[in-house]
């Protein structure tokens, strides 16, 4: 889609409702929809985090922008994942926490970004983290500076193909809590991209259809 269109529909994506669990058990796997019964309060003092869902025009036509993560010892080691990190004493709120780390992780000065929508926070259990995902713009072209000791690389996911049902897919993998497991997915350039990056994938992609469908 063309950007100038896209943010035609930004205040009504604004607007738009959250669908929540609804949207985030889609791409969960059968294993782990109980634990997402959990409120809040019944987590074990998570680590607090943020992420942006950052929308921008590249050559005229709206982009959504992933990082892959640098390969090391831990649990995201080498995944997908939207630019962001971990809640700093000094954040005032989370939304300046999404802001500074997508500015030290890929580039793009706060300034230059617009947050729009504050979408569903999403627990992950292996690494006790409660993230908090804000939907935002940008609106002109991005020269992305990669700090490279957290990004290996970035995707620069063209919005029409983010929208394709082409990109759902169903794959086997061992997951920290079992092996072998059937785990609902998207297939994004060759990576397989589950777990919380995808619920939140989930999220973003119910509400953008549920907008952008109204134009036809």
């Amino acid at each position: 889609m063309d950007f100038q269109h896209f943010l035609e529909y930004v205040p009504y994506l604004a607007e738009a409702k959250l669908p929540a669990m609804a949207a985030h058990l889609k791409m969960v796997p059968f294993e782990r929809t109980e634990s997402l019964k959990n409120t809040f309060e019944e987590y074990k003092n998570p680590r607090m985090a943020a992420v942006m869902m950052l929308f921008y025009p590249k050559n005229g036509m709206t982009h959504l922008v992933l990082i892959v993560r640098n390969s090391y010892e831990g649990v995201h080691s080498g995944q997908i994942a939207f630019p962001g990190g971990k809640w700093e004493t000094e954040d005032e709120n989370f939304s300046i926490t999404a802001l500074r780390e997508t500015h030290e992780e890929v580039g793009i000065h706060p300034d230059k970004m617009e947050i729009i929508k504050f979408f569903t926070p999403t627990y992950i259990p292996p690494s006790n983290f409660m993230v908090h995902p804000f939907f935002g713009i940008c609106k002109e072209e991005v020269c992305f500076v990669l700090d490279p000791t957290e990004v290996s690389s970035i995707i620069e996911l063209p919005l029409s193909v983010f929208l394709s049902d082409k990109i759902i897919i169903d794959a086997t993998l061992s997951t920290s809590y079992a092996k072998n497991v059937n785990v609902p997915a998207f297939d994004i350039e060759g990576h397989v991209v589950w777990g919380a990056t995808a619920m939140m994938l989930s999220e973003l992609k119910d509400v953008l259809k549920s907008v952008l469908d109204l134009e036809k």
